[in-house]
């Protein structure tokens, strides 16, 4: 089913008054689009070897990276879903500015913690072709609803005082969150133990 499908609960009038403004809907979309292309990028022509391999024991390897990443996906589409059966906040709360959620999102320094548990990789994915359709599948599900969407995406809140975000940040915050999960992948790469690919190169 179609996020905008899923994401459409509140009355059509209510919803043309809130909707995403053209700036806001083109911010999102380019962050989604080019945190989409990082990840699959990283993801080509690993190795099965590669696609298992753990830095040590307490590191995850590419094939948690990627699926925490699609669960992430998951976990916020859902969030919203959530958020949007609630009644509409007239009053914008105050909230960050969302080019700043978006790099604290893909900062390992100020990341904050998203999904907890419930992102905890199970080894859904043996190959890293399936992750991937599975991550394409879900992020371009995400990128055709942020680009129709006219639910009220700003006028639903989810956390309190400094912590709060709209509907629309959470997005944002997917796409950090993407990025940085592509930086630790990056890193995984540079092991010294890190295998060999075929060609007899460690990095992609």
């Amino acid at each position: 089913m179609k996020l905008r499908l899923i994401f459409s609960l509140v009355a059509p009038a209510v919803l043309c008054s809130q909707s995403l403004s053209r700036g806001e809907r083109d911010y999102a979309m380019s962050q989604l689009h080019a945190t989409r292309k990082m990840l699959l990028d990283a993801v080509q022509d690993v190795s099965p070897a590669q696609w298992k391999f753990k830095p040590a024991p307490d590191r995850r390897s590419i094939a948690e990276c990627v699926e925490h990443i699609v669960l992430a996906e998951d976990f916020i589409t859902e969030k919203v879903r959530q958020l949007l059966q609630d009644p509409a906040q007239t009053d914008r709360k105050p909230v960050p500015e969302d080019d700043a959620v978006y790099r604290q999102a893909a900062d390992p320094a100020r990341a904050p913690a998203l999904g907890g548990a419930a992102l905890s990789p199970r080894g859904r994915f043996a190959l890293p072709e399936d992750a991937a359709q599975a991550f394409r599948q879900r992020r371009d599900r995400t990128i055709a609803y942020i680009a129709t969407t006219e639910d009220p995406l700003r006028a639903r809140f989810d956390g309190a005082g400094e912590d709060a975000l709209d509907a629309y940040q959470l997005f944002l915050r997917l796409a950090g969150h993407t990025e940085r999960m592509v930086e630790e992948i990056n890193r995984i790469k540079t092991d010294p133990k890190f295998p060999r690919s075929p060609g007899g190169s460690r990095r992609d």
